[in-house]
C-alpha cells in the first residue's frame, strides 16, 4: 500500500467532479468519515448513494446533512465524476449508482475502508486499508498527520462513528489505534453526552428476522383464565441466542406467559417464560425432560415432531394451571351504600352519578339489604320520588366471608339470581362482588366501559390482577422500588389502601423511562403524604380542596400524591366537583384507558397489578380510547390529549373515540373552553420529540381551528415544519448549554403568515401572558420584517448580521432560520450562533480612559465601531483595536 501521505499531497485535481460517497444504508461510520474526507479533498461533494439506517439514526443523519450540504445523487451528473471517494468500503455492490461508473476509464478511485477483502472490491489510484475498529480512526489519524483543524462539532460527529463501529470499544475488531483516535477526538471537543445520547446496540439482521418470524407465528391461549402466548416455528439453522429473542418478544409485547417452540437441528428446543405465580415454568418444563426455575425454564425435546410437543405442552398447560380467586380478590371497595331513610329520588341520583346498578343500604354501618335500578325507577314512575328506600330494600339477601372461593361465590350469585353479593367481615359490609366481577373471572376478559355505547349503566368493574413485583425490579431503579415499597409500609401503618397510578405505570409497560410517580391513596391522602414526607425526609405542599399534596424529597424528586375520588361535570366544559371514592372510581374520571392501570403498594400485595377497564389490552393493540361516551363533552382538552399519546407512542385512536371528538368538534364544546387550559394542552404536544406530525393530525380533526380558524396545515406548513425539526436538532447538538423553548418556535412558524391583527387574536384565544404577547407579536413582526430584509441583500457583511441578530432572543433566531428558504440567509445565522453571537472587544473603557477621551456616551459608540471592524475582519489583535481607534478616532 503506498503512502497516503504523500500521495494526496502530490495527487494534481482534474477540472471534474470529486465526490465522497460511501456504502448504502450509510451508519455514522460512514457519515463521519465521509465529513473528514471533506477535509482532504475540499472541493469535493458529498453524496449519500442511497438511503441512510432507519429510525432515530436516520433522522440524526438527515439533520446533519441540513447544515453540511449534503448533495442528493440525483442532483449529481455521473458523466462529469471524475474523482470517486470511497469510504467505509470498497464494495462495488454497496455504492448503488456509482457503481455504474466505477469501471469507467479515467475515473479516479481512492478508497479509505477498514473491512476485509472481498471478491467485488474495487482497486484504486490510492488505497488506505487498515483493520481498524472503523474508517474513522483512519481518518483521524490522516487529519492528524497533515495537521488539519477539526471544530468540535466534528469531533462529536467522528466519535459517533468511532463508538458505534466499536460497539463502545466492545467489539473484538477493536484495536490500540481506536483508542488513540477516541483520545484526539476528546481533546479537540467531542461530546460524549451526545454520543452517549445517540449511540444504541442492535440485534444483528438474523436476529431481526427470527425475532419477526417469532412475532408472525405467536398464538394466545386462554387456560383458566390465564393469557399463554405459545410461538412455534422451525429454523433451518441453529441459533444460539433463542432464549435472549423470547426475552425480548416478552418484552415487546408485554407477555405475561410464554413458551416458544423452535426445531432446530433434529430437536425442538422449548423456552418458557413466566410473571404469574399461578404458572411454574420450570415445572412445565420437567414434563419434557427439562428444568428451571418458576419464572424461566427450558428443555431440549428429541424423536418428537412441533406439532407433537405444541399438543403435550397445552395438555401439560391446562393440568398446571391453577389460578385462585377468593372473594376478598374480586371484592369492590368502599362500599357505595345509602341509609335506609333517604328517599328514592336522592338515590337514582347516586346511582346515576356512581354508574352502579344496585346499591347496598346499611344503618350505624351494619347490612340492611340491597336495592337495585330497576325497583328504585319504578317507584319513581308510579311518582313515589319521596318514599324512603327501606319501602323496597331486598333484605334476604346471601353474603360471603372474604375468604370465600370461587365456586362459593359463583354458586351464590348465579344461584339466588342476585345482582351483587355483599363481602361480610365481622358484622360489617367491607366490599361487594356485582355478577360483571363474576363474568369477568370466567370469562377472563376484562370488562370496559368506553365502548359501550347505549348509555346504560354497567355496575362496578373488577380488575384483572396479576403480580408484576419482580418485572417492577427488572424495570426500575432500585431506589424506586424502594420508595413504593415505602409509600405501601407507611399506607398500611394508618389503615389505607395505596397505588402507583396513570403514565408512571402505563410507561413501565411501554418500556419507557418514567420516573415521575403518582400516588392514589384510598383514604386521607395529604395525611398519607405527610406521613410518607417524614419518613423520606421531605416536605409538602398540600392542596386541601382537592385532597391531594406534592412531596418534595430532598434531592428536588417531587411525588404526587391524590386521595382517591371520583368526579363529575355540572357542565360541558367546567372544572369538576370532586368528592372521595374507591380506586376504581378514581381510575374511572382518568381520561384514556392506557391510563387506567395501578398498582398496589401495600406489603401484602405489593406489586399486583389492577386493571379495571381493559388497559393491557389497549396498550397491546396500541389503541387510544375513552372510558365513556361524555368524556370530550365534560373535559374537550382531552381531545389534544388524545393526539399527542397517539403521536408519542405511535398508537391509533380508536374508532368511536374519533367519532366522539368530531361531535365535539361539531357541537362546538370548545368555544366554552379557557384559553388557559388550551394553551396548556397545545404547549405539551409542541414539546413532544416530533410534533409536526401531531399538528397534522390536530388538523384532520379539525382541532387546529378551535385555535383558529386561520390556522391551516397544508404542504407549505408542512415544509416549514420538518424545516424547524431539523433547525432545533441543529441547535441542540451544537449547543446544548444555549436552553431553547422549543414550543414557542412551534407556535411561531403556525403563526408565521399572519400579520398583527390575526397574531393578537391567537394571543387573546390562549389567554398568553404580556411577556409570550412581546414575543408572539412584537418581535415576531420585527424577525418577519429582519428576515425579509436579509433576504434581500446580495451580500451580509458579519457586523450588519451582529446588529441585524443580536436584539432577537434564540427561540426567534431558530424560527428566522427555519422560516427562510434562502440559503445565504441560513448560513448567516448559523454564522451569528457559531461566531458572531459571543464576540466582544479586547479593549474596555478604562483603556479609551487611558488614551484620552473623557468618559461619556462615545465610549458605546467607539467600541462599537471597534467591534465591527473586527467581525468584518478588519482587526484581530488589541494592537489592531488601538490602531484602529486612533486612526479613526480624536480624544
Amino acid at each position: 500500500m503506498a503512502n497516503h501521505k504523500s500521495q494526496i499531497e502530490n495527487r494534481k485535481y482534474g477540472g471534474g467532479i470529486t465526490v465522497i460517497t460511501t456504502h448504502v444504508n450509510a451508519d455514522f461510520d460512514a457519515f463521519a468519515s465521509m465529513l473528514a474526507a471533506k477535509k482532504l479533498y475540499p472541493d469535493a461533494v458529498l453524496v449519500f448513494p442511497g438511503s441512510q439506517e432507519k429510525s432515530l439514526r436516520d433522522f440524526f443523519v438527515k439533520s446533519m446533512a441540513y447544515m453540511y450540504n449534503i448533495v442528493r445523487i440525483k442532483d449529481i451528473d455521473l458523466d462529469a465524476v471524475d474523482r470517486l471517494v470511497l469510504v467505509d468500503t470498497r464494495q462495488a455492490g454497496r455504492i448503488g449508482k456509482f457503481a455504474s461508473i466505477a469501471d469507467r476509464p479515467g475515473l479516479e478511485i481512492h478508497i479509505y475502508d477498514h473491512h476485509p477483502s472481498m471478491p467485488d472490491d474495487l482497486s484504486g489510484a490510492i488505497e488506505v486499508i487498515e483493520m481498524t475498529g472503523a474508517t474513522v480512526t483512519i481518518m483521524t489519524k490522516i487529519l492528524r498527520e497533515r495537521q488539519i483543524e477539526i471544530t468540535s462539532e466534528e469531533a462529536t460527529i467522528m466519535a459517533l462513528g468511532l463508538y458505534e463501529d466499536t460497539g463502545s470499544f466492545t467489539f473484538i475488531s477493536t484495536t490500540e489505534d481506536d483508542h488513540h483516535a477516541a483520545a484526539y477526538l476528546l481533546s479537540e471537543g467531542a461530546d460524549l453526552n451526545v454520543v452517549s445520547n445517540i449511540i444504541t446496540r442492535e440485534m444483528s439482521p438474523e436476529q431481526v428476522s427470527v425475532l419477526n418470524e417469532m412475532i408472525q407465528s405467536a398464538t394466545h391461549h386462554s387456560i383458566k383464565g390465564v393469557d399463554v402466548v405459545i410461538i412455534s416455528l422451525f429454523l433451518e439453522t441453529y441459533v444460539s441466542d433463542f432464549a435472549l429473542l423470547v426475552h425480548k418478544v416478552r418484552d415487546m409485547e408485554n407477555l405475561d406467559v410464554i413458551f416458544a417452540l423452535a426445531g432446530m437441528e433434529n430437536r425442538v428446543y422449548m423456552v418458557g417464560r413466566s410473571r404469574l405465580p399461578e404458572v411454574d415454568v420450570g415445572r412445565i418444563a420437567m414434563a419434557f425432560g427439562g428444568g428451571g426455575h418458576p419464572s424461566a425454564a427450558s428443555a431440549a425435546i428429541r424423536g418428537q415432531t412441533l406439532i407433537q410437543v405444541e399438543e403435550k405442552l397445552l395438555a401439560v398447560l391446562h393440568q398446571s394451571i391453577h389460578p385462585m380467586h377468593r372473594a376478598k380478590d374480586l371484592m369492590s371497595t368502599p362500599v357505595i351504600h345509602v341509609e335506609p331513610d333517604i328517599e328514592l329520588k336522592r338515590a337514582n341520583e347516586l346511582l346515576t352519578r356512581y354508574n352502579v346498578n344496585v346499591l347496598v343500604v346499611l344503618e350505624s354501618g351494619k347490612l340492611v339489604g340491597i336495592i337495585s335500578r330497576q325497583v328504585i325507577e319504578k317507584g319513581l314512575h308510579h311518582k313515589l320520588d319521596h318514599v324512603p328506600v327501606r319501602e323496597y330494600t331486598t333484605t334476604e339477601i346471601a353474603t360471603v366471608a372474604p375468604d370465600a372461593t370461587l365456586s362459593e361465590i359463583r354458586e351464590k350469585i348465579i344461584g339466588n339470581k342476585q345482582r351483587l353479593l355483599p363481602v361480610i367481615e365481622k358484622k360489617r359490609v367491607v366490599g361487594v362482588i356485582t355478577r360483571t366481577d363474576l363474568l369477568n373471572v370466567l370469562a377472563s376478559e376484562s370488562a370496559r366501559i368506553p365502548e359501550l355505547v347505549t348509555g346504560t349503566s354497567t355496575g362496578i368493574i373488577t380488575a384483572r390482577e396479576k403480580n408484576i413485583k419482580k418485572f417492577l425490579k427488572e424495570r426500575l431503579p432500585r431506589h424506586i422500588i424502594k420508595l413504593l415499597a415505602t409509600a405501601g409500609e407507611v399506607a398500611d401503618s394508618l389503615g389505607y389502601n395505596a397505588y402507583a397510578v396513570g403514565g408512571f405505570v402505563r410507561d413501565i409497560f411501554l418500556h419507557k423511562e418514567n420516573l415521575d410517580i403518582d400516588i392514589v391513596v384510598e383514604g386521607d391522602g395529604i395525611e398519607f403524604a405527610k406521613a410518607l414526607a417524614a419518613r423520606l425526609g421531605g416536605r409538602v405542599r398540600a392542596h386541601e380542596k382537592f385532597r391531594t399534596a406534592v412531596i418534595i424529597l430532598p434531592d428536588r424528586h417531587k411525588i404526587d400524591v391524590a386521595t382517591a375520588r371520583l368526579e363529575y361535570y355540572r357542565s360541558p366544559a367546567a372544572l369538576p366537583t370532586v368528592e372521595k371514592g374507591s380506586i376504581k372510581l378514581d381510575l374511572y374520571r382518568r381520561d384514556f384507558t392506557i391510563n387506567t392501570l395501578a398498582v398496589k403498594l401495600n406489603p401484602d400485595r405489593f406489586g399486583i397489578l389492577m386493571d379495571f377497564f381493559g388497559a393491557q389490552k389497549d396498550l397491546k393493540q396500541k389503541a387510544i380510547r375513552v372510558l365513556h361516551n361524555l368524556s370530550f363533552v365534560e373535559d374537550p382538552t382531552r381531545a389534544f390529549r388524545a393526539v399527542r399519546f397517539e403521536q408519542r407512542f405511535g398508537f391509533k385512536i380508536g374508532k368511536l373515540t374519533s367519532g366522539l371528538i368530531e361531535n365535539a368538534v361539531k357541537m362546538d364544546f370548545f368555544k366554552e373552553l379557557s384559553g388557559h387550559r388550551l394553551f396548556s394542552e397545545l404547549r405539551q404536544i409542541l414539546e413532544e420529540e416530533k410534533p409536526s406530525k401531531a399538528l397534522e393530525r390536530l388538523s384532520q380533526l379539525r382541532l387546529l381551528k378551535v385555535i383558529h380558524p386561520k390556522i391551516v396545515y397544508d404542504s407549505t406548513m408542512e415544509e416549514c415544519l420538518d424545516s424547524v425539526e431539523k433547525v432545533l436538532t441543529w441547535h441542540k447538538l451544537l449547543f446544548l448549554r444555549d436552553s431553547c423553548d422549543q414550543w414557542m418556535v412551534y407556535l411561531l412558524i403556525l403563526m408565521k403568515s399572519f400579520g398583527r391583527g390575526i397574531a393578537e387574536e391567537i394571543c387573546e384565544r390562549l389567554e398568553l401572558t404580556e411577556r409570550y404577547r412581546k414575543v408572539f407579536i412584537d418581535q415576531k413582526i420585527q424577525a418577519d420584517a429582519c428576515r425579509r430584509w436579509m433576504e434581500s441583500q446580495k451580500i451580509l457583511k458579519n457586523s450588519v448580521v451582529y446588529r441585524k441578530l443580536r436584539p432577537f432572543r434564540t427561540e426567534i433566531l431558530l424560527y428566522m432560520m427555519a422560516g427562510t428558504t434562502c440559503e445565504e440567509v441560513r448560513r448567516a445565522i448559523s454564522k451569528y450562533f457559531n461566531r458572531l453571537r459571543g464576540a466582544t472587544t479586547l479593549l474596555k473603557g478604562k483603556d479609551l480612559k487611558e488614551m484620552g477621551f473623557p468618559p461619556g456616551p462615545i465610549y458605546r459608540k467607539i467600541l462599537d465601531s471597534i467591534l465591527d471592524a473586527r467581525l468584518d475582519g478588519q482587526i484581530k489583535t488589541r494592537q489592531d483595536e488601538l490602531q484602529f481607534v486612533q486612526k479613526k478616532w480624536s480624544p
